[in-house]
């Protein structure tokens, strides 16, 4: 087999490969980026964040989410007042995160940024499958690649980033991926025409409801179409029995206020998706001459639309990181280490966010949420996914802890079940996926 040389292998043409490729590429970085599917493909994660605005700046690519996006201005959970939900609006935000988001076809926007990639000098190849890999130095990682034509051939990389997602390449061939014990949860949905919209100025929020096993989302894309499903337990769909378009139908409707919006609303292709579980990450973020990105490295659970910023905010600084080691090799641990630190603080706060979201204590804070010290737009600043860089959303977040703590202690009998009933639920696996990623 030939052998191809590359300064930057890139394994995964996500939004965090692809970011990571045209990074490296303007910074002078011969970049290979090797996706084994092709463009557009399905996935799921279509909602982004205000915070994403600025990278999409920086990258160059604004104005083409925009074309392709609804306008996301906040997100909406269920309350029990007149209009039936609480409007998180990001223009309230603290700190300097942008008054809105947009929320995209998947398929889409990963292909634009894949192209964007190409268009930055890197090397992108779809239906490029890497098979092998081997690491003989620090700075020679040898790659065998096939292609879906079944040709095979092998690369030399000079440096490893690993955005494969929830393939998680490398995490798994170095036995460094953990499942979540605090976590765990399962997903099933389906894209409608035709759903209710909010009225006026809320149209493009998301919005979520909580149920007894989870929670649900609708989020408003292009075309009139609603993403709609349900976050659940992994015990509650591995009740599922019989048709699974009518296990989503049935799960839905437990959310009386999504199911009325629901009513005029058709199923598109009456097509259902059902993925396993997901929360997991990995022991370190990388070595001597590779890095993981992105899902590669983490993911906790979707609920406040986290992903896709994670992954393309860890890829961006992760590839200064690969940058400097190329070029100054002694600065690599410490790059390494301060990435991880940042990756990881950023997945902690939104995880405590996360992990309690369907506890009593947290429902009534969203339900009933109050401003009182600035609290509420802290919360907003969260959503927005300011969690890295203000301290002053920081310190509006540790009051939301105090003041969480406090409501626990009022209530920890139901406090306390809910949590047992959590961590229960972390020790279940379920694998009843039909995803492309869960057929994997």
């Amino acid at each position: 087999m030939n052998t191809e040389h590359c300064d930057v292998a890139v394994i995964g043409g996500g939004p965090a490969g692809s970011t990571a490729a045209a990074l490296l590429a303007r910074r002078g970085h011969r970049v290979i980026l090797l996706e084994k599917a092709h463009h557009p493909r399905f996935h799921i994660g279509e909602s982004l964040l205000p915070m994403n605005l600025p990278l999409f700046e920086r990258l160059g690519v604004l104005e083409q989410v925009r074309a392709l996006g609804v306008v996301k201005p906040g997100a909406d959970f269920e309350a029990d007042n007149e209009r039936g939900y609480n409007t998180f609006a990001f223009c309230r935000a603290l700190g300097n995160s942008p008054p809105h988001a947009f929320q995209v076809w998947r398929a889409d926007f990963d292909r634009m940024l894949f192209q964007h990639a190409r268009s930055c000098g890197a090397d992108p190849r779809e239906g490029h499958e890497v098979r092998q890999c081997e690491q003989l130095g620090p700075r020679d990682t040898r790659l065998e690649v096939r292609t879906d034509g079944g040709d095979t051939y092998r690369l030399a990389a000079r440096y490893l980033v690993d955005a494969s997602g929830r393939d998680t390449f490398l995490a798994a061939r170095r036995k460094l991926r953990r499942r979540n014990r605090l976590h765990q949860s399962a997903a099933i949905f389906g894209h409608f025409r035709g759903a209710e919209t909010r009225p006026g100025e809320d149209a493009g929020n998301i919005s979520i409801y909580r149920f007894e096993y989870g929670w649900m989302w609708m989020i408003p894309l292009p075309g009139d179409v609603m993403s709609v499903g349900a976050v659940c337990r992994p015990e509650y769909l591995k009740q599922r029995r019989g048709s699974t378009l009518e296990f989503l139908r049935a799960t839905l409707q437990r959310s009386p206020g999504l199911w009325r919006r629901l009513a005029r609303a058709e199923l598109i292709d009456d097509k259902v998706h059902v993925t396993g579980n997901y929360s997991y990450d990995s022991r370190r973020i990388g070595g001597p001459g590779w890095v993981l990105v992105g899902d590669a490295f983490a993911f906790v659970d979707p609920v406040f639309s986290s992903g896709v910023y994670l992954a393309m905010s860890g890829a961006e600084q992760a590839a200064k990181a690969v940058d400097r080691a190329l070029r100054q090799p002694a600065a690599e641990k410490s790059l390494l280490r301060a990435l991880e630190r940042r990756y990881r603080n950023g997945i902690r706060r939104f995880s405590f966010f996360i992990y309690r979201f369907n506890d009593p204590v947290m429902d009534r804070l969203f339900r009933q949420p109050s401003n009182r010290l600035q609290i509420e737009q802290g919360m907003i600043s969260m959503l927005a996914g300011d969690l890295f860089d203000t301290p002053a959303v920081l310190r509006k977040l540790q009051l939301f802890k105090l003041v969480y703590a406090v409501g626990c202690l009022r209530d920890w009998r139901r406090w306390r079940t809910e949590r047992s009933y959590r961590l229960a639920q972390a020790r279940t696996h379920f694998s009843g996926g039909n995803t492309p990623l869960d057929r994997a």
